[in-house]
C-alpha cells in the first residue's frame, strides 16, 4: 500500500526514489522489513503487554525482546547512514516513506513497553522526525491523539489499557463466534 501511494502521488520523489535507482529498492527492503518484522513483533509485544486478559510473561518477554533486537537493527542502520554522510535516514539522504513506515511503530514503542533510550541513533531520528511540522499535523488527524498524554501517567495508562483490552477481547470473542 505504501509503495502504491508513493508511486501514485509522489511523482516528484519527495519521499521516494525513481524505480530505476538503487535507493528505490533499498526503500522496498526497509518497508518489507517493517511489514514482516517490526510491525508484527511490536504489535504482539503491545498485545501481550497491554491487552491480553491475563499476563503471560513468556509472551511479553518474547515479543519485547524481538522488538528490541529489531530496534537494534534500525539503530545500526541509522548510525551507518550518519557515518556515511547520509544523515539520519534509512535510505539516501532524505526523509522517505521507509522512515515514515518505521517511525509509525517506533513512535509508540513505549506503549508496548519498549524504550528508545538504549538506541541513541533512534532517539535522534525520532527527535528530527517529530520536529517536522507535517508530522505534528499528521499525528493529530482526524483529532488530537491523546495517548501521549495518557502515557505520562501510570494510572491513566493502566485505565486506558484496561478499557482497550475489554474492547479487544470483545472483538476477539465476536470473531471467534463468527469463524467457529
Amino acid at each position: 500500500m505504501l509503495l502504491y501511494l508513493t508511486d501514485k502521488y509522489d511523482k516528484e520523489n519527495k519521499i521516494s526514489f525513481d524505480h530505476d535507482s538503487d535507493e528505490y529498492w533499498e526503500t522496498v527492503e526497509w518497508i518489507v522489513w517493517m511489514q514482516s518484522g517490526l510491525g508484527p513483533m511490536q504489535g504482539q509485544a503491545n498485545h501481550f503487554y497491554r491487552y491480553a486478559p491475563e499476563k503471560i510473561q513468556y509472551g511479553i518477554d518474547r515479543y519485547q525482546t524481538e522488538t528490541k533486537r529489531l530496534y537494534q537493527v534500525l539503530n545500526d542502520r541509522l548510525e551507518q547512514q550518519e557515518k556515511a554522510g547520509q544523515g539520519l535516514w534509512l535510505v539516501g539522504n532524505k526523509f522517505t516513506i521507509a522512515d515514515i513506515a518505521s517511525f509509525s511503530w517506533v513512535n509508540w514503542g513505549a506503549w508496548a513497553g519498549i524504550e528508545t533510550k538504549p538506541f541513541p541513533a533512534i532517539e535522534k531520528w525520532m527527535e528530527v522526525i517529530n520536529a517536522r511540522p507535517t508530522v505534528q499535523k499528521a499525528v493529530n488527524i482526524p483529532d488530537e491523539f491523546k495517548l501521549k498524554g495518557i502515557m505520562a501517567s501510570k494510572e491513566k495508562s493502566e485505565q486506558y489499557a484496561k478499557e482497550a483490552s475489554a474492547w479487544v477481547m470483545k472483538g476477539q470473542e465476536a470473531d471467534q463466534k463468527k469463524h467457529a
